[in-house]
């Protein structure tokens, strides 16, 4: 077991046979409101490896989310990236997403990285057919003659089996169910066939048999085109199920990353533990769920401990959790956890 500080600062260029299909590292972002600054993220670390699908776990408010929009380029305006990077591998060489211009993110997105919106409704353009958009990321990103076009966009569909395919081109989103907006998200996204897709709470809003249905057509679909997937819920059930790892944020942190079986059987975090603690599961019930006191800390605040969860943490200890910086201790090899007070 060995213990190393956060990263202040990015680490050396890697040479491309060593990368991760993508290396987020020291990731920092804040934004800018009337109200003051809000620290959003705060030195993020993790990895993805080609055809592997990683979980990133927390409540409402931990960043994750932002990580996706960031990774994306489609950060709102106020937001800023203050440090990090994040190495993408293309065919050639690894590519920093922060620092590509938007003409060429334009070409990535899509083509190497593509991504589901929580809410495809609002994701989806609600004045255009949904054949026609998909048609429109074919004509920006592949090489088919005009006249093809419509045929690939007819074999997409089917592809994440929406029933009568020809009848759905045709259609405008508010003709159809949630469950249709989701598969039409996964056929645009899944277009270009992408290195990596990131799945934004795909399942949101979604019927428990729906929610199966397109979780399973997501990795279905990944097995076949060797595509890791990057799946943003605050579902640790469906997270449990679907992943090979999973990374747990809480309020800009990443507090625990491990192979999903590891981190379920032996969570070192604090945090994750009663996450886990608070999970419904078909042998407990509501009594035996555990609720998380107090909320996330306020990120506007102008000084921040260097644990955001110590607060409402019942391990801490004056004098050493809030000691800086946090520390990163390794536990045997792919799990680490990111405190002075592990369990």
């Amino acid at each position: 077991m060995t213990i190393q500080p956060l990263p202040n600062s990015p680490s050396p260029q890697l040479p491309i046979s060593l990368c991760s299909l993508l290396s987020v590292e020291n990731l920092t972002v804040e934004f800018r409101t009337r109200s003051g600054v809000v620290k959003a993220l705060a030195a993020v670390d993790f990895t993805v490896q080609p055809g592997e699908t990683v979980g990133i776990v927390g409540e409402s408010g931990s960043g994750k989310s932002v990580t996706a929009f960031t990774l994306m380029g489609v950060l709102d305006r106020a937001g800023k990236v203050t440090a990090g990077r994040a190495l993408l591998q293309t065919e050639a060489v690894a590519v920093d997403l922060l620092k590509e211009s938007e003409a060429s993110l334009r070409q990535i997105r899509g083509r190497e990285i593509s991504m589901i919106f929580q809410n495809p409704r609002t994701a989806l353009n609600p004045i255009r057919k949904v054949g026609k958009q998909i048609t429109d990321v074919l004509r920006c990103h592949t090489d088919l003659p005009p006249k093809e076009l419509p045929g690939r966009a007819l074999e997409l569909l089917a592809s994440v089996r929406i029933p009568d395919p020809p009848k759905r081109y045709d259609a405008y989103p508010y003709e159809l169910s949630g469950g249709l907006c989701q598969r039409i998200m996964i056929a645009l996204a899944l277009a270009c066939s992408p290195k990596l897709l990131i799945a934004d709470e795909p399942t949101t809003g979604l019927d428990v048999t729906t929610q199966a249905t397109v979780m399973t057509l997501i990795q279905d679909l990944a097995e076949q085109g060797q595509m890791a997937t990057l799946l943003i819920t605050h579902d640790l059930a469906l997270a449990s199920e679907y992943c090979d790892r999973i990374v747990v944020m809480h309020a800009g942190h990443v507090v625990e990353s491990a192979p999903t079986h590891t981190l379920f059987s032996h969570p070192r975090h604090p945090y994750t533990a009663k996450l886990i603690a608070a999970t419904p599961e078909p042998h407990k019930s509501f009594a035996d769920l555990t609720p998380i006191p107090g909320s996330l800390p306020d990120l506007k605040a102008t000084t921040l401990p260097p644990c955001r969860f110590s607060q409402r943490c019942d391990r801490f200890e004056a004098g050493i959790c809030d000691q800086t910086p946090l520390v990163r201790e390794f536990v045997n090899g792919d799990h680490h956890v990111a405190c002075w007070k592990p369990l």
